[in-house]
């Protein structure tokens, strides 16, 4: 073996590794000069649209030069928990303070309420909400008692369903994008909540279509009715056909004898009113 020519070959390839070597350090400095040293910032791993919350799994740390770095830049992922963005971010662009807010009255309800919907608030006891255990984001059927007689026939009252498949907005001051959730570690500016969060209100609000914010407000209004709302799974969208439930459905096979009972009644008071 050539020991000459393999020192050779080694000189030379140490010469070029020391050439290529140099190259990238005088690039590395020119790109310093330039543009700054390299710095983390926190980008958007995809887009992140108004009023998300923002967590890992929609954020990442990348390294870029600081002549780069946007004013009011974040480097930290820890840095923006329990943040929700305040306007659309792309995939690819810097979180910025402008960019996002903490949960609270700044985020406001109104902006959560869809184009075209109202929200509207209905009083709440923990029988009329599944024991209070309905949370902002849930969906509801509304359910109210009708008595067009105002007590003077129990015949003529009855339970209906008078609307499907309702976006709960809110439940007492906690809205649908307001955190935190018990367990997640908070910033001292936000008030830790515990177990009780979604259990401690006494109404709710609804998103509804105009006219069933009417019709709702004139069953509160003027029937004398009380409400009752029944959860639904987020996914069953299904509309259900259902007839009003009077007494006699609740009666069974004793439905023929409590309406003669009524009818008998009823003939009589307006006999002796002389109807």
């Amino acid at each position: 073996m050539n020991t000459r020519a393999l020192t050779l070959a080694l000189v030379i390839a140490g010469f070029a590794m020391l050439m290529v070597y140099t190259y990238i350090e005088d690039q590395k400095a020119a790109m310093i000069r330039d543009f700054g040293t390299l710095s983390s910032v926190v980008v958007a791993k995809v887009d992140i649209q108004e009023l998300d919350l923002i967590d890992d799994s929609k954020i990442e740390v990348k390294t870029v030069p600081e002549n780069f770095l946007s004013p009011g830049h974040f480097k930290s992922i820890k840095d923006l928990e329990n943040t929700i963005a305040t306007v659309p971010i792309i995939k690819g662009e810097q979180i910025t303070k402008p960019r996002v807010t903490y949960p609270g009255i700044k985020t406001g309800l109104s902006r959560q309420v869809s184009v075209g919907k109202r929200a509207v608030a209905i009083n709440i006891t923990e029988r009329d909400a599944v024991g209070r255990l309905i949370k902002p984001g849930d969906r509801v059927d509304v359910l109210a008692g009708i008595d067009i007689s105002q007590g003077a026939r129990k015949d003529l009252q009855a339970i209906r369903t008078v609307l499907q498949d309702v976006l709960v907005l809110s439940t007492g001051m906690s809205m649908t994008n307001s955190i935190p959730i018990y367990g997640v570690e908070t910033p001292k500016v936000i008030r830790t909540m515990n177990l009780n969060t979604y259990t401690t209100y006494n109404t709710i609000t609804l998103e509804l279509d105009p006219y069933d914010v009417q019709k709702l407000s004139f069953i509160q209004s003027f029937s004398g009715g009380s409400l009752s709302l029944s959860l639904r799974n987020n996914s069953d969208k299904e509309p259900v056909r259902l007839k009003a439930t009077q007494i006699y459905d609740v009666l069974g096979d004793d439905a023929p004898a409590a309406k003669q009972f009524y009818s008998d009644k009823y003939s009589k008071e307006n006999k002796n009113n002389g109807q």
